[in-house]
């Protein structure tokens, strides 16, 4: 496993996870490691439907825009693929 050292953490920041690990009845060194885990797994594991409106926002479409996407969307079922 990787080792990491973060130096010059403000002390409110510091306090701050002294008293979260309290909470979680955990040291300070394995609240950081829950908190990292926390702050990287939720950047994996985005729903493709958010990660999809966010992309709607970023590249700035409106109600407007999805409602004509929608109306020229064809509604006919797909037919299944064979692979004989």
């Amino acid at each position: 496993m990787g080792m990491m050292t973060v130096r010059n953490i403000p002390d409110d920041v510091h306090s701050a996870i002294k008293a979260r690990a309290r909470r979680h009845n955990r040291s300070a060194e394995a609240e950081v490691r829950a908190i990292l885990e926390e702050a990287t797994q939720s950047e994996r594991s985005i729903p493709m439907g958010d990660a999809l409106a966010e992309l709607g926002r970023k590249v700035g479409l409106t109600n407007e825009d999805f409602a004509v996407l929608e109306q020229m969307r064809d509604n006919t079922a797909a037919e299944p693929v064979s692979f004989e």
